[in-house]
């Protein structure tokens, strides 16, 4: 059943959302060469508690940290620990927050100083992806009109599209229904309503479509290494149409000189 949620209930995910935009924005500007990703799950924890809310994601299905940090290959589900970041890593920076048990979503994955034209343009279509997806996230539609668009604009540009992992309701707990694939597939096909709120969420790679996981039981990475991107908003479906509640703010990806990219 795919709740849809009342007045009240928008503005408590609204707040929710709001709090995790802010704790968003501060860890994209602590991302740079030589930081540790546990230290950014500390960040994330401080700036959580003190705007009274918890970090959504720590122990659910007993998750291990506050924020999930994924270096390069890793699609999703990174768990922090000692590894410093570097020049030409990727990395994507995926939280939630339960504010007074409103609940919201959100990632984005950023280079960590210059990277190459192949792996700027990873990043650049996923993002857009993400909004070609909202902007089908409207009364009337069904699922399968955001997943077509997330797909199209992957294929057209010839990347892999994650199959395993997908976008999600939430709202009132961290992962709700309805299932939002970024492929269309043979399964439901909800209409959208105003009410929902959606977590849409592509996850492109550079490579192959489909995944394993590592033994530490939670990091996803390509069954070829590829290095992937991860870009997610909460969303609100409006009469009038998709709210965007989330806000991780923008960054141009810089390039590779011609000099670097020779030396990767």
């Amino acid at each position: 059943m795919i709740p849809l949620k009342s007045e009240r209930e928008l503005e408590g995910i609204r707040e929710s959302a709001r709090i995790l935009s802010q704790v968003l924005k501060i860890l994209r500007a602590s991302i740079g060469p030589g930081i540790p990703t546990r230290e950014l799950d500390r960040i994330a924890r401080k700036e959580i508690a003190a705007f009274g809310a918890r970090p959504a994601f720590l122990g659910y299905m007993d998750f291990p940290a506050a924020v999930c940090i994924s270096v390069n290959e890793v699609v999703i589900h990174g768990i922090p620990d000692g590894r410093r970041l570097k020049e030409g890593d990727i990395v994507s920076i995926d939280c939630g927050v339960d504010y007074e048990g409103f609940f919201s979503d959100a990632a984005f994955t950023v280079p960590v100083g210059r990277v190459a034209e192949e792996v700027r343009k990873l990043l650049e279509v996923t993002e857009e992806s993400l909004y070609l997806g909202i902007a089908q996230a409207r009364s009337g539609n069904r699922i399968h009109d955001v997943s077509r668009a997330v797909y199209r604009h992957a294929r057209a540009h010839g990347l892999g599209v994650v199959r395993e992992f997908c976008g999600h309701g939430v709202g009132l707990s961290p992962h709700e229904e309805p299932q939002i694939p970024n492929y269309v597939g043979k399964g439901r096909s909800p209409r959208i309503m105003p009410g929902m709120v959606l977590a849409i969420e592509p996850m492109f790679t550079l490579g192959a479509d489909y995944v394993r996981i590592l033994e530490d039981g939670w990091s996803v990475v390509p069954v070829d290494g590829s290095l992937s991107a991860h870009f997610e908003h909460t969303i609100a479906v409006l009469p009038e149409g998709p709210e965007i509640l989330t806000d991780w703010g923008e960054e141009r990806v810089p390039l590779l000189s011609k000099q670097q990219e020779g030396e990767v």
